[in-house]
């Protein structure tokens, strides 16, 4: 009986190693897969330019506080399914950069558009290259030949440091997590004359800091690390070159991770600044904050491996303008002491004489990216107030991470929600006056984004 005892103990040990050691195997193999590679190039212009994000700058930058960068990261699941992420420190992404950079990739590497992501930081410390998709060149009368051959310098850069990462695919294993970082405050303070730009703690916020950790196989080495936050990248006002508390944030992540390619990615953040502002050492110190929160997500909080293949979808909605002034009203703006306001009516009339008529909508794209079951990524474009994001991810499916982007793709203004709309300031209307567009958005802009953005996501999921 004893001898019995002991065999049946030596088979139960043995079993149970077994079942240990298949059950570690599937663990190992839960968000591999893939292959992945990052890459990253510096994107400083090389001489002075104006700078973007400030009306009030009436001279080009002086001088590099940090450097900016433009970074790259692509997937490949392991069907040789693709998935590109391109970054940028810069102030938007003009429509007409994407559709070369996607352009020369799909002619390159048989990338198709949907499968491309580009989103900016939208540092106010950047240099302003958006050629003809604003009035600022146009009003400080220092014209745009600079601007435009920085956009195609950068468009090149952009091509080559994609078929850079892609030239050094490796096998990889994915995790998404998240943490929480508190100095992004929303910027929409009511007063009993309206809406003003000023600090608002009792106003919606996201604080939630999305993170995709990528590692080697052996799920050791970090290769790169993509990650979010919400909140206008305007701590800074100088007249010198810096990617402001998200540029800090990646530089420490990557001085704390030698070899690993961080990646920022602007989410809902147009109603959001960082405060308290104004000087470098806050830039600093809310760049700190972040990469605290970013390495709290990858040393201590749960992680969700992220398996299966990509999937993409890509669309653009039609979102309309309200009504614009008529010509009587535009001629008599035209002739406004106000310089943004006799510009931007002088354009539209401009407009209205050469076409017969003014912009009654404009393209917007929307993308969703599934990567696996449990990994869902929503892409919006122009400055997206947190609105957006706090409702999708209340609306879409519960699972392991929806991640929301603003400024991603196209920048072309501020998308304000119904409730911002109605309440009327800044990001509501006042904005346009430094865009080409004719004026506000239509109330109904928020339901035509999210009707759209679910239309995508059930495409993903047949």
């Amino acid at each position: 009986m004893a001898r019995i005892g002991a065999m049946t103990r030596r088979v139960l040990f043995l079993l149970g190693w077994m079942l240990c050691a298949a059950g570690g195997t599937v663990w190992a193999q839960e968000g591999a897969g893939w292959k992945a590679a990052a890459a990253s190039v510096k994107i400083t212009p090389k001489e002075p330019m104006w700078m973007a994000g400030y009306a009030s700058r009436t001279t080009p930058s002086d001088g590099v506080a940090q450097d900016l960068y433009a970074k790259a990261l692509v997937l490949e699941d392991g069907q040789g399914g693709r998935f590109v992420t391109l970054t940028m420190d810069l102030i938007g992404i003009p429509s007409s950069l994407r559709s070369t950079v996607v352009e020369a990739l799909r002619k390159q590497h048989q990338l198709s558009p949907e499968r491309v992501f580009m989103n900016c930081s939208h540092t106010h410390c950047g240099p302003e290259f958006r050629v003809g998709r604003s009035l600022y060149l146009e009003v400080m009368d220092h014209g745009d030949e600079r601007g435009a051959q920085y956009g195609a310098w950068l468009a090149e850069e952009l091509v080559r440091l994609t078929g850079d990462a892609i030239g050094r695919l490796a096998p990889a294993k994915l995790s998404a997590t998240h943490a929480r970082c508190g100095f992004a405050m929303n910027r929409r303070q009511p007063t009993r004359l309206g809406f003003k730009n000023s600090p608002y703690p009792d106003g919606p916020v996201d604080h939630s800091v999305p993170v995709l950790e990528v590692r080697g196989a052996e799920g050791e080495k970090l290769m790169a690390v993509m990650f979010g936050y919400a909140c206008h990248n305007t701590t800074l006002s100088f007249q010198q070159f810096c990617g402001d508390y998200a540029g800090y944030a990646q530089e420490y992540l990557e001085a704390a991770h030698p070899g690993a390619v961080a990646l920022f990615v602007m989410g809902c953040g147009g109603d959001q600044n960082p405060y308290p502002r104004g000087k470098l050492e806050l830039a600093q110190q809310h760049g700190r904050t972040l990469a605290n929160a970013v390495e709290t997500a990858l040393t201590v909080t749960q992680k969700q491996p992220v398996g299966g293949t990509v999937k993409a979808a890509l669309g653009t909605v039609a979102l309309p303008f309200a009504p614009p002034p008529s010509k009587a009203d535009l001629e008599k703006m035209a002739g406004s002491t106000n310089r943004w306001e006799a510009a931007h009516a002088t354009m539209q009339l401009k407009k209205l004489e050469a076409e017969g008529k003014l912009a009654s909508s404009y393209d917007y794209p929307v993308q969703v990216v599934k990567l696996g079951a449990d990994f869902t990524l929503v892409a919006l474009a122009g400055e997206v107030v947190v609105d957006y994001a706090l409702r999708l991810k209340k609306e879409m499916p519960k699972q392991a991470t929806v991640w929301v982007a603003g400024y991603s793709n196209d920048v072309m203004g501020y998308i304000p929600s119904r409730r911002v709309l109605e309440e009327g300031g800044y990001e509501a209307g006042g904005a346009m006056l430094y865009t080409a567009h004719p004026g506000p958005w239509k109330p109904e802009v928020e339901e035509l984004i999210m009707g759209k953005v679910h239309e995508l996501h059930r495409q993903l999921a047949e």
